[in-house]
């Protein structure tokens, strides 16, 4: 009882702790080369890929967005994929005669709508992002420089979620934990290589783009970690920020958090070969120490330990002072679930509940993966309203 009460500790406090640790000593450690900014002249073609799927809402402002972005008009390629859209967006990207749309009735997921048009790509540099973010207006001059190394392969933006002075649970949580997961991918990226890019905006070497299987989930993490298998390099650019609206709420949340849990169990499964340290060395030891353990053991672990505390209470002091400790975030957790859709300052009285929530929802994924309940075709999550620029 007292091994497994420990090993639920280490597993817990690896993955969210000492793992960030681990990987700032590290990163601190690599010697760090500077990156030139390229003249127009150097800068490389790119053609920007955007799928989009009923996005009549949001989808003037994003070709606005795009066509406002700092780069050679003439070295940059713009194409929509639309697959599916039944509410006119394909028409209203069509009164932009400097963007090509690429449109069928038929929908059939993201990715199938990505491996249609990739034969279409002609430039050196394809990049992809959502209809629903917004790009900083020098991000893509930013991304392309990477690719001066002929080691990187693909290049990640970051993604910053708006938030307000106050929030409810979901915008709250949803932002807190990106700021923590951007830490740690520029200190992955910073010691060797990030460990899947954001969707929300990332580019790759176009001749490096292999057809992804249309039963994929979360087909960016399954592509760039594809490259990366490859021993490219995936990098990381913070100045290259992808910005876009919480979910509108917890339930709206929720399918995302689903789906991607769903994913990260199929990645796994699919990704097998990628567990050999003696094969991929220092990326093996970054999947499963950022990836792996969140999508697989911290759920076990944190039930574990909390029945394992109750199991060994009466028999020291210091499963007395966790067990407090844990009676204290899950009361937490509890009071930010009654209080989840009330707009406070204090963002971080909601961290608790969403933690809790996050690795219900890693469960709910894996029996829904299991089931073969999560399709490609999904539910989209419906957002907070968006003030673009």
């Amino acid at each position: 009882m007292e091994t497994l009460f420990w090993i639920s500790v280490l597993v817990i406090g690896y993955t969210f702790i000492g793992y960030a640790i681990v990987i700032t000593i590290l990163a601190r450690l690599k010697k760090k080369n500077s990156i030139p900014e390229l003249e127009d002249d150097d800068l490389p073609e790119v053609t920007l890929v955007v799928a989009a799927y009923n996005e009549a809402d949001i989808i003037e402002s994003k070709v606005t967005d795009c066509l406002a972005l700092d780069y050679p008009v003439d070295k940059l390629k713009i194409f929509f994929v639309t697959d599916g859209s039944d509410d006119g967006t394909d028409q209203l990207i069509q009164q932009f005669p400097e963007v090509r749309v690429f449109h069928q009735a038929q929908r059939k997921g993201k990715i199938a709508a990505v491996n249609r048009v990739m034969p279409h790509v002609a430039t050196e540099i394809t990049l992809f992002t959502d209809a629903n973010v917004m790009i900083s207006t020098n991000g893509l001059r930013h991304m392309v420089r990477h690719f001066q190394s002929n080691l990187v392969g693909a290049v990640s933006g970051e993604k910053v979620v708006f938030s307000k002075e106050k929030d409810a649970a979901s915008a709250s949580g949803e932002g807190l934990y990106w700021k923590y997961e951007s830490l740690l991918k520029r200190k992955d990226a910073e010691w060797n290589s990030l460990v899947g890019a954001a969707g929300e905006l990332f580019a790759i070497r176009t001749n490096l783009y292999e057809n992804v299987a249309t039963d994929v989930i979360i087909e960016d993490f399954i592509m760039t970690m594809g490259i990366a298998m490859r021993i490219y390099k995936v990098a990381y650019e913070p100045l290259a920020i992808a910005s876009e609206t919480a979910s509108a709420n917890i339930k709206e949340e929720t399918k995302r958090k689903i789906r991607i849990a769903a994913g990260g169990l199929q990645a796994i499964l699919r990704m097998l070969p990628l567990l050999n340290f003696f094969r991929y060395k220092g990326l093996s030891f970054q999947y499963i120490s950022h990836r792996v353990l969140r999508w697989t053991l911290v759920p076990i672990a944190m039930l574990s330990l909390l029945l394992t505390n109750v199991a060994l209470l009466n028999d020291h002091v210091v499963y007395q002072v966790v067990f407090v400790a844990q009676t204290l975030f899950y009361t937490s957790s509890f009071s930010g679930y009654l209080l989840q859709n009330r707009n406070i300052r204090v963002k971080g009285f909601f961290a608790p509940y969403y933690f809790v929530f996050m690795h219900i929802c890693v469960v709910r994924g894996w029996f829904r993966y299991l089931a073969g309940n999560q399709q490609v075709t999904w539910e989209k999550a419906k957002r907070m309203a968006m003030q673009v620029k």
